[in-house]
């Protein structure tokens, strides 16, 4: 499918689901009433009830050690200046007693999707929304344990977190800028608080706006290859670094940091596909990850990539 069939969609105001995989080039949509013949569930709600659930994942994840020699690759790079800001994810081989059904039946997000019996994802981050010709986008970037005395203090004193928040600020400012007018930054790093398996954790994000024309759903299509892929689940200068991340990632994200949304005929709501549980021959793998930038701990990066390995 092509970006331009999302524009025909948008143009006749017909409702629909859009996926997409991390770098656009595999892009699917369905018309919503097709979802149940085609094996795929979503769900977009903002204000869902949370449900408790009991958390059992189990968790094997790359060592320390292979980690670093990652991290490092990074850093590297990054004194070369080839990228300011790389998010460096892995997989992760979990175990869990359930299909990806049941996982997203118990999952709490505001942004869920099961595409068939190939992944689930449960994501607290929002991409893009559009609504009366304007056009937001809400970038997550600083991740804190809720737990940790003056939580919420230190992860927006922290001068790492701020450097890194700013950079992906900047670039999704700029990224709207190509599809839209007076762009501007109408909240700067506020505090969302999620609950992560057995803790909660504190991240921390920022809202960017902009005005689209008022014939926008007719190159809804359009808008989105703009701004895919998603800069905060990559890094800055996007196209070098996306370019990187292949090399020192070592392995395919396939849908993971991709992204979808409904078109509901007049307006459009999207979520980063983080927070990812992707079914292969050899079991389950969770895929997560961080930004890193010339300031990161290796430490610090590493038990964050840990830390978002749960079961909302």
């Amino acid at each position: 499918m092509s970006f331009q069939e999302l524009n025909a969609y948008g143009k006749r105001g017909e409702p629909f689901l859009f996926i997409s995989d991390f770098k656009g080039e595999n892009v699917e949509v369905f018309s919503l009433e097709t979802l149940k013949q085609n094996d795929i569930e979503f769900a977009i709600d903002e204000n869902y009830i949370y449900k408790q659930h009991p958390h059992f994942l189990q968790k094997q994840p790359i060592d320390f050690a292979n980690y670093k020699v990652k991290f490092d690759q990074v850093i590297e790079n990054i004194k070369a200046g080839n990228t300011y800001i790389l998010n460096l994810t892995q997989p992760t081989p979990i175990s869990v007693d359930l299909t990806l059904q049941e996982i997203y039946s118990v999952a709490n997000a505001h942004y869920k999707l099961r595409y068939k019996d190939q992944f689930v994802c449960f994501s607290p981050e929002k991409f893009i929304q559009i609504k009366n010709n304007k056009i937001a986008t809400f970038p997550m970037k600083g991740t804190i344990d809720a737990s940790i005395k003056e939580a919420k203090e230190k992860i927006l004193a922290n001068e790492k977190e701020m450097a890194e928040h700013i950079m992906i600020v900047d670039l999704l400012r700029n990224d709207l800028s190509i599809v839209a007018k007076d762009v501007k930054v109408e909240k700067f790093r506020y505090i969302d608080e999620i609950v992560a398996g057995e803790k909660n954790l504190l991240q921390v994000s920022s809202h960017i706006s902009g005005i689209v024309e008022e014939n926008w759903q007719e190159r809804i299509g359009d808008i989105l290859e703009a701004l895919l892929p998603a800069g905060s689940i990559s890094g800055t200068p996007k196209k070098s670094t996306v370019e990187l991340i292949e090399k020192i990632e070592s392995y395919n994200r396939g849908h993971f940091t991709g992204v979808f949304g409904m078109f509901d005929g007049k307006s459009f709501d999207s979520g980063v596909m983080i927070r990812f549980i992707e079914k292969t021959a050899n079991g389950y793998l969770y895929k997560s990850g961080g930004g890193i930038t010339l300031d990161s701990d290796v430490h610090s990066e590493y038990q964050e990539m840990l830390d978002k390995i749960y079961l909302p």
